[in-house]
């Protein structure tokens, strides 16, 4: 009997390892980067459960909107600067543990003269090789999905496509234009074809850099940012507790939040996951993932209404355009004299907002309490589940489009709208959690209760006469 009582504890252990080795190796580190992570591992990450609509057969896409930022890009100039001090500090750590005379073997081999992959490279921030593909096939994508839309010949008023003053974000505009127009041209073998990018100046584009010329919130962000560290700061304070312990080097909480930076920028844009990000166990990258989208939920995203209430110029601008193709298709127009798409490239800080505007990514039911200005729970920490990841909401060249389609033989409801996000059907609070959604009802449920809002208002007003932050608290 006893024999057999521990035959079974032997089975049962060996299952738990097991199993436990299964859930290591399918960790992949590189779909918990927040806003860092590539598009092909970002446009993965979605509700698999959910069932889109089916649309009907007579309904035909008539106008596009696509909100998009920009594609995988170089750290920037002062995210340079932070890698090139990291490698003095690694230098200074292995100096420190010889003196101490501690076992130099145990200690990451690539520690060792390493140097920062980018040390040279004097200015950050532009699209790379990556980003540009990204884009590139994103265009070539959408041309394939909706030939109803892209058909037409090529007009800037009829595909008008906007970017930022930002090079990253105009180029991203670029590389998308010539995978949409890719073939339809004369110039060169690949039968490319030339078109118009439009910007507006940076310092006044309410549009696409609303958070650049909002002076109430950019006072907010400011003064947020101490009660952000302070809310990270345990998970930093354990992580480098845990990695000062494993590898004996006296690891700073500065140290521990760059090695974090380090491990994201190897893994998503030179795909190297056995250096900086072996550094952490799976459940610490979780933690340290966590405090990432925690900070994006409070600086840029539902953490306060004037977040994403600056955006309200887009959303504005969103149904403007759909008005107008409806207006379009109401006096049936010649083909060629209205506008089919509006094509925009921004950045994080656009994308975010605008997600939250229509009351995508939110917990439970809390798009109601979006409407009725009450507070939110922060995202819930990890081994809980949520719905709020930077992985998801704003991967490099993530994207929110919205499709405005005809239905003519519907008896209610002529028109209709269906919401993707990075190209998957995306169900809305707003609209029943269903991503297809009649013109009118996205109208009246998700777009007016914000339109009531003035940006100048919103961003000028001074700040004793603008409501106090909402008070947050975690999710149960």
């Amino acid at each position: 009997m006893e024999n057999k009582a521990m035959a079974i504890f032997l089975i049962l252990l060996l299952s738990g390892v097991v199993h436990s080795n299964a859930e290591e190796e399918a960790f992949d580190v590189r779909q918990h980067l927040s806003t860092v992570t590539r598009y092909a591992v970002g446009k993965n990450i979605f509700d698999s459960s959910y069932v889109p609509s089916t649309i009907p057969d007579q309904c035909t896409p008539i106008h596009l909107n696509l909100l998009a930022r920009h594609g995988t890009r170089a750290p920037t100039t002062r995210r340079l600067k932070e890698l090139n001090d990291l490698a003095v500090r690694i230098r200074v750590l292995l100096h420190d543990a010889k003196v101490q005379k501690l076992a130099l073997e145990k200690l990451p081999a690539w520690f060792w003269g390493w140097e920062s992959p980018w040390k040279g490279k004097i200015k950050g921030g532009d699209l790379l090789v990556e980003g540009e593909n990204e884009l590139y096939n994103l265009g070539i994508r959408i041309r394939e999905k909706y030939p109803q839309v892209f058909n037409g010949e090529y007009h800037p008023k009829v595909y008008a496509i906007k970017a930022t003053q930002v090079p990253r974000a105009s180029a991203s505009a670029v590389a998308f234009g010539m995978g949409l127009f890719s073939q339809t041209g004369n110039l060169g073998v690949g039968r490319d074809r030339a078109f118009a990018v439009y910007s507006e100046n940076r310092a006044s584009d309410i549009l696409l850099r609303f958070h650049d010329c909002c002076r109430n919130y950019k006072a907010y962000r400011e003064s947020q940012k101490p009660a952000v560290l302070k809310l990270k700061a345990p998970v930093l304070d354990e992580v480098t507790a845990a990695l000062s312990d494993r590898y004996k080097l006296n690891f700073t909480r500065q140290d521990t939040s760059s090695l974090w930076f380090l491990c994201k920028q190897e893994a998503s844009l030179l795909n190297i996951t056995n250096q900086a990000c072996a550094l952490f166990t799976p459940s610490e990258v979780a933690s340290m993932e966590w405090t990432d989208d925690l900070e994006l939920f409070i600086l840029k995203g539902y953490g306060n209404e004037l977040n994403y209430r600056m955006g309200v110029p887009l959303l504005g601008d969103v149904v403007q355009s759909m008005e107008q193709a409806i207006k379009a298709k109401e006096e049936s127009l010649e083909d060629g004299s209205f506008e089919k798409a509006r094509l925009r490239f921004a950045h994080a800080e656009t994308l975010l907002p605008f997600s939250c505007l229509i009351g995508l990514f939110r917990e439970g039911d809390e798009f109601k309490k979006i409407l009725k200005e009450q507070p939110l729970n922060l995202p819930p920490k990890p081994p809980q589940r949520r719905n709020w990841r930077g992985s998801k909401v704003a991967p490099f060249a993530g994207n929110n489009m919205l499709v405005l389609y005809s239905c003519p033989t519907q008896s209610s409801n002529k028109y209709f709208v269906q919401v993707l996000h990075n190209e998957h059907p995306i169900p809305m609070p707003g609209c029943g959690n269903f991503d297809f959604c009649p013109y009118e009802v996205f109208k009246k449920r998700i777009v007016a209760p914000h339109l009531k809002y003035n940006y100048n208002t919103i961003c000028n007003l001074q700040s004793k006469e603008l409501k106090q932050p909402q008070q947050l608290s975690f999710s149960s």
